[in-house]
């Protein structure tokens, strides 16, 4: 059990699941599970845009930081979002009816408020996906693949991909994939790997020059254009607020959340490059959120009691009635600074 939903100061109800932390390459803490494969969906988006980087297309398209931010992105569909797609199409003369995946309403209430008041139905751009699959498109088109076919798992492009995502993992590949929900493959691997890749993400140095470099450009962006990573109100814009240019965090579906954080002398106990990844059983996003914080807090990367006022929500979120009335909190089941190593 990692995260308990109280109710008038009783435990309601429980999410169970696995969190893996490892600290420069190996795996110091094991919740729950952790080599049972998951579905990662979209927490790998930063391992997929490695092939694109590593070929020097974001330096020949002349990509601005906002489009490299909103590639890695599961974005809130706000017009700063959707801006950032369509200019990133438009480098390569690509058009919104050429993305796979398909369309959905905005996650900010207000953008999908604004589509509402005009009459206008959400688009393809509104995906929270389609910065990603712009850059398949991309990466496509310079293979030569035919962009029809460019989310097919056999195609060029999707072949680096696995490769890429494969090997930041420390995995053999290639790796098994299933049908995210964008349309796009998804992948399949133990959850202490997808950590191990992100805390390679972090600190990359056993890695290929390019690779080096893609990984390095990849935390600048985000660190650079928080907001285009998620949203105003996000729990992956808040954390790479924390350490602009140095993390990246992410979510993805079904309760999956990855964070990496680079190496810093700061943290006394765990001063070396970090990957923490966590899985809730039952897919809830309410879930992970305070045992997140509460990790990074056991392992000096947050103080607890001064938590950056945008963590604030996240670290105990609040369960509220219809009245608006706090009724109880979602936090964190286990006391994480007592199970790590000594």
């Amino acid at each position: 059990m990692l995260a308990e939903v109280t109710r008038s100061g009783d435990v309601e109800s429980w999410h169970r699941g696995a969190l893996a932390v490892v600290h420069d390459g190996e795996l110091v803490l094991a919740v729950g599970d952790v080599v049972r494969p998951v579905f990662a969906r979209s927490a790998v988006k930063p391992l997929q845009a490695l092939p694109l980087l590593e070929r020097g297309l974001h330096e020949q398209l002349g990509m601005p930081v906002e489009e490299l931010a909103v590639m890695c992105a599961s974005h809130d569909g706000t017009p700063r979002h959707t801006a950032a797609v369509r200019s990133f199409l438009a480098r390569g003369g690509l058009d919104e009816a050429q993305l796979g995946c398909g369309p959905h309403a905005p996650f900010a209430q207000d953008a999908r408020l604004e589509l509402l008041r005009r009459g206008e139905r959400p688009g393809k751009v509104h995906n929270n996906c389609s910065g990603k699959h712009t850059g398949f498109l991309h990466l496509a088109k310079a293979l030569g693949d035919p962009l029809e076919r460019y989310l097919d798992p056999s195609s060029a492009g999707q072949r680096e991909v696995n490769a890429a995502v494969a090997a930041m993992a420390g995995l053999p590949g290639p790796l098994p994939t299933g049908l995210d929900g964008c349309g796009a493959p998804t992948f399949v691997l133990p959850l202490a790997s997808l950590a191990a890749a992100f805390a390679r993400l972090a600190n990359p140095t056993d890695q290929a020059p390019a690779r080096v470099a893609a990984c390095r450009t990849i935390l600048d962006a985000v660190g650079k254009a928080p907001e285009h990573l998620a949203g105003r109100d996000r729990l992956c814009t808040a954390l790479v607020r924390c350490w602009p240019g140095r993390s990246f965090a992410k979510n993805g579906a079904e309760g999956v959340y990855a964070v990496a954080l680079a190496p810093d002398p700061r943290r006394a106990r765990w001063p070396g490059a970090l990957g923490i990844t966590i899985k809730i059983d039952d897919g809830a996003e309410r879930g992970y959120q305070p045992v997140i914080v509460q990790a990074l807090c056991a392992l000096g990367a947050l103080d607890v009691d001064r938590l950056p006022a945008p963590l604030l929500p996240f670290a105990r979120p609040v369960v509220r009635n219809t009245q608006k009335l706090e009724v109880g909190e979602v936090r964190c089941a286990v006391d994480l600074a007592a199970v790590l190593p000594v």
